[in-house]
């Protein structure tokens, strides 16, 4: 049985799928890493990268049936090599809100909304900061971009994963070049040794053939998978998160929830005003999509599931994890719409969207609240998506079109919950396929297939459609007019909660 395989490298997983000749995934295999935080960084060592891909491959069956593969990864950061490939700076992820002053300076330069976490705004501020490897470097890339090329030997990335480092020209399929001549001639810039295209991969967009696994390549997984295998162009989890969910076609949309969360709107046309809220970013096939990302999602919640567990052991219950999620996620069913009163900020890092540069989780709550276990659980899933809410709020102001938004990543694994309640923040039908837990590898194993599979001049919006999700089996959740005043409720004393973990982040 031939079989397509994507790879992501996620925040806490690294993960690997096969899918059939239908589309259905049919194997799988992962790997639990966390980042770390050292010397006011966040990143991860390269070396595990190849401990956990070797570990979730191993775990796949029929790794010789393998027709078509594909890398995906978290997008954005700072990976800077020299012309050898060494590394010459540690890995700085898209966790990271220590760019600040080049970001502000880019946006205003390009009239272009570029976040911390782009590479671009990690490569000039590494500039105006005169660190001393700025000069050697000869290649700038991201996650998934340095796996493809040491995996394939060609230094290229998908649309979608170029995007996330560089402003694209979705006309041209390509970094804007305007752009780049602008940055080209910033002062600080023109002294340097290089030219930025110099330092940037090349652009592909899915379908083109992006190399094949090499012998040296093949080694470095050591040998679990055979040379010779095409692989796609390497994506980023939001384009694979758009192919999982059939939402690369205008006026569709997704949002991906897990440690971060971020939706992902294809638009029909530019938006009025450049917003620091929301990044411009592509398909995998380059059109253009609006994206609000939120760095803080579900890890605060994970930790209070952990203390609640805790405190069953302490009267000789074993809670099953996934069991306990369930539980504590049905129970929020029976908190208020508006949470009764008990707010939650569940900010363990920076946030762009509301400008803060770090994270302090916070639970607070007036005397006569109503603090249950319901509404507590329901204000902590509320927390998880009221940042994502404040982005999405500026769209429906811009009158952006949304027929269907689609669910995909850990917190919608449990029927109903985590659905009902975006589809009350963002005041729209959500649906959840059967595939929602897993987009990422799925997406990108899609990928791969299209690379394989593809039929003349076809395009990917429909071979989604008409090959991959015709039939589909899923369930949608119109938004209940009672949880949207609910939500907007708890919204609107969500933002002066705000004003209190500012000064949290200030004074502790």
């Amino acid at each position: 049985m031939n079989t397509c395989l994507g790879i992501e490298l996620g925040s806490t997983r690294i993960k690997a799928v096969t899918i059939d000749e239908g589309f259905k995934p049919v194997s799988s295999g992962d790997y639990t890493w966390a980042s770390r935080y050292e010397n006011g960084v966040w990143t991860y060592p390269l070396e595990e990268v190849w401990t956990g891909l070797k570990a979730a491959l191993s775990q796949v069956e029929n790794r010789d049936g393998i027709a078509a593969a594909g890398v995906s990864a978290m997008m954005h950061g700072y990976l800077a090599f020299d012309k050898d490939w060494n590394l010459l700076a540690p890995f700085r992820t898209w966790q990271n809100t220590i760019t600040g002053p080049a970001a502000a300076e880019l946006t205003g330069l390009f009239g272009f909304n570029v976040p911390q976490r782009w590479s671009i705004a990690h490569l000039y501020q590494a500039v105006l900061n005169g660190e001393d490897h700025v000069p050697q470097i000869a290649h700038l890339t991201t996650l998934a971009g340095y796996i493809h090329y040491r995996l394939t030997g060609v230094n290229a990335i998908g649309i979608g994963e170029a995007s996330g480092m560089f402003p694209i020209d979705s006309a041209a399929l390509d970094y804007d070049q305007a752009m780049v001549e602008k940055f080209d001639h910033l002062p600080a810039v023109e002294q340097l040794p290089w030219k930025l295209r110099d330092l940037l991969p090349r652009v592909l967009v899915a379908g083109q053939d992006a190399g094949i696994l090499t012998r040296e390549g093949s080694a470095l997984l050591d040998n679990l998978l055979p040379p010779g295998i095409p692989f796609a162009p390497a994506e980023g989890d939001a384009g694979t998160g758009m192919t999982a969910t059939n939402a690369v076609a205008p006026r569709t949309g997704n949002v991906s929830a897990g440690t971060s969360i971020f939706s992902m709107v294809v638009l029909e046309k530019p938006l009025e005003k450049v917003y620091e809220e929301i990044d411009l970013v592509t398909t995998p096939t380059g059109a253009p999509v609006a994206m609000v990302h939120c760095n803080n999602c579900t890890n605060d919640t994970n930790a209070w599931v952990g203390v609640l567990g805790e405190a069953a052991r302490l009267f000789g219950a074993e809670p099953d994890t996934g069991e306990l999620y369930t539980r504590l996620y049905q129970k929020s069913l029976e908190g208020g719409p508006d949470c009764g009163g008990v707010l939650v900020c569940n900010y363990l890092a920076g946030e762009g969207v509301t400008h803060m540069d770090a994270g302090r989780p916070l639970v607070a709550r007036t005397p006569e609240s109503k603090f249950t276990l319901a509404n507590f659980f329901r204000a902590q899933l509320y927390a998880t998506m009221s940042t994502l809410k404040l982005g999405m709020d500026i769209l429906a102001a811009e009158q952006v079109a949304i027929d269907s938004l689609t669910g995909h990543g850990g917190l919608f694994k449990t029927p109903v919950v985590g659905q009902s309640y975006m589809a009350a923040a963002c005041n729209a039908p959500v649906t959840c396929m059967e595939t929602a837990g897993e987009g990422g590898p799925y997406g990108m194993a899609l990928l791969a297939s299209f690379l394989l599979n593809r039929e003349n001049g076809e395009r990917l919006e429909d071979f989604l459609s008409g090959r991959v999700f015709a039939g589909a089996s899923g369930s949608t959740i119109q938004p209940d007019p009672a949880c949207v005043e609910g939500f907007n409720a708890y919204i609107q004393r969500y933002k002066v909660l705000l004003e209190v973990e500012k000064t949290a982040v200030s004074v502790l």
